[in-house]
């Protein structure tokens, strides 16, 4: 039914901007009359070639604009063309929804791996780099060089946005009550207090923020030689390393997400792993009457383990066999998380067996514990106790209470994939037909208020091309609680790593082959400092207090101005 609405609602919008180019006065020929013709209310000199009616009566033109593809409406006039910019742009946002809706399907088909790796962040940026691409291919060189600036602006818009007000938004809107920088999920009572509320994600969504920082290598490579090299060869074979390294880079970041899964799993299981040796350890230094399995200098009481081994050694034959370690576990009951007992029984197993007799020793036993003593030293824990509750939170840290959900299958798979492939081909569509009348009408509306199109790009495109991912990431943080902020924060972080490669590599190919000149110091630099400042803040915490968002959102309005007085106090562009 949405996606209905949203159709007829297009139709609509073309409709009425159909009428942004208005009829065309045909010149009278020369034996008319001035009597034989009816005013048209704009001028009655006939004898020039043909004039476009404005849009607006109080902006007109009279310089004639150029239809895209021969048929697309255009006008002269400021309003007009801030009228085609809404069209377009809502044209932009609904095919950035279907590409979203179509790939969510996909990816609840076909799970993650190259689908959620390769394709969908690749669609996910989709929109904007169809937007970049446009920017730079239409006319000759001299307009390409001032339409390239529409996509430098899209683009550092989109990545400083989704960074900074999508970022500090979420965090303002999945904030829960904090204790010991911990969150409590769905529980909110401390209201916008800046040190007692805030949001948790995942270590790996550190990971994703480091990713995203190490992203901006390739503008530092294609800005830095530009003060030292004045060749045009050598600008333009700087460009060329440039694209290189951004390439090579995308490939990168591709195979990380298609190997993240399996990445992901490994590690959850040995956190798993470590949760239950140390929930093992626990249990052992609370059964009192054996007597404490730790000295006073903290090391292994032999003495003591010796007759835990006893108790554990249910058949007395002096040997610990799989079923007697899995009779320990069961009686440990690990409430907090969900495994399979017979699997860590194996793995508890493996770790304690030395010699591969599938039975364990007494020395075999006191070696595991003593390896595991260590262990805890390492996670400076003063106590067994201490260690099972630092081993839980790294389990949570790294999704462990996400994965452990049930994954609900998908109904009548056939009907979903269609329509999924129907969304992403309509998406695409839209997308490409779009993107150069949008481009055009923001080249248009520049020449008409004398606004610099940089401006008007960084701040209205990545409204259109980003809002629906905005609106689906703010939603999902609404919800409250670890694993929901870890996703909003992950596909942040991911959306600006792709803007810096996917859409970077796009726009160096267009500077490269149409021989443009590198001519962006000011939003490069905002960039690289939005984008290091953000990564190194979100790289080595995962908590993020009220007050952070602050942060975020006065890092919006500084970079605009930084471009402003760069280029136009400073004349660095």
């Amino acid at each position: 039914m949405t996606h209905k609405r949203s159709l007829t609602l297009l139709f609509f919008l073309l409709l009425l901007s159909d009428l942004t180019y208005a009829r065309v006065i045909t010149n009278r020929s020369s034996s008319s009359s001035a009597s034989d013709l009816l005013s048209d209310g704009v001028h009655d000199d006939f004898s020039r070639p043909s004039s476009v009616l404005g849009f607006n009566p109080f902006l007109g033109s009279d310089e004639t604009c150029e239809q895209t593809f021969g048929f697309m409406p255009c006008t002269t006039t400021a309003f007009g063309n801030l009228f085609l910019l809404l069209v377009y742009g809502y044209l932009m946002f609904l095919a950035a929804t279907y590409l979203s809706s179509g790939s969510e399907l996909l990816l609840e088909i076909l799970g993650p791996g190259i689908i959620g790796g390769l394709f969908l962040p690749t669609l996910g940026a989709l929109p904007d780099a169809m937007l970049i691409l446009v920017s730079g291919l239409s006319g000759d060189t001299a307009t390409a060089q001032s339409q390239v600036s529409v996509g430098m602006g899209l683009l550092s818009g989109s990545t400083v946005m989704l960074i900074t007000v999508i970022w500090g938004t979420c965090v303002v809107v999945g904030k829960c009550d904090m204790q010991n920088s911990i969150t409590a999920d769905g529980k909110d009572t401390k209201r916008f207090n800046l040190t007692g509320s805030g949001v948790c994600t995942d270590i790996w969504t550190s990971y994703a923020a480091r990713i995203m920082a190490i992203s901006i290598i390739p503008f530092l490579v294609v800005q830095l030689p530009q003060a030292a090299v004045h060749s045009t060869s050598g600008k333009h074979l700087v460009v060329l390393i440039a694209l290189i390294i951004s390439v090579t880079m995308l490939i990168s970041y591709c195979l990380y997400q298609v190997f993240q899964p399996w990445i992901q799993s490994r590690r959850l299981a040995y956190a798993k792993h470590k949760h239950i040796i140390s929930g093992i350890l626990k249990q052992l230094n609370e059964r009192e009457p054996l007597g404490r399995f730790l000295t006073d200098e903290g090391t292994a009481n032999e003495v003591a383990l010796r007759r835990l081994f006893d108790v554990i050694d249910l058949d007395k034959d002096g040997f610990l066999s799989a079923s007697e370690l899995r009779a320990l576990i069961v009686g440990i009951r690990f409430e907090e998380i969900n495994f399979d007992q017979d699997d860590a029984a194996d793995k508890v197993m493996k770790d304690f067996d030395k010699s591969g007799d599938d039975r364990i020793e007494f020395s075999e036993f006191m070696g595991g514990v003593k390896k595991w003593l260590e262990e805890a030293k390492r996670y400076k824990a003063s106590s067994p106790d201490h260690f099972h509750e630092q081993t839980k939170r790294e389990h949570d840290l790294l999704g462990g209470s996400q994965s452990d959900e049930i994954v609900e299958g998908v109904e009548n798979p056939k009907w979903t994939s269609f329509k999924a492939v129907l969304l992403l081909l309509l998406g695409t569509v839209i997308a490409a037909v779009f993107a150069d009348p949008l481009v055009d009408a923001v080249d248009n509306f520049s020449a008409a208020t004398s606004i610099p199109s940089f401006f008007i790009s960084f701040i209205a495109l990545p409204i259109a091309t980003n809002s629906s991912e905005a609106v689906s990431a703010i939603i999902f943080a609404s919800r409250k609680n670890l694993r929901s902020a870890s996703l909003t924060f992950s596909e942040l972080y991911g959306a600006v790593t792709m803007n810096n490669v996917l859409c970077l590599s796009v726009f160096l190919g267009l500077v490269y082959v149409r021989g443009l000149t590198w001519d962006f110091s000011s939003e490069v630099l905002v960039i690289v400092i939005v984008c290091l400042l953000m990564g190194a803040f979100s790289s080595f915490r995962t908590t993020f207090p009220l007050w952070t968002s602050i942060v975020a959102f006065s890092l919006y309005p500084f970079s605009l101005a930084l471009v402003y007085v760069l280029d136009y106090v400073f004349g660095w562009s």
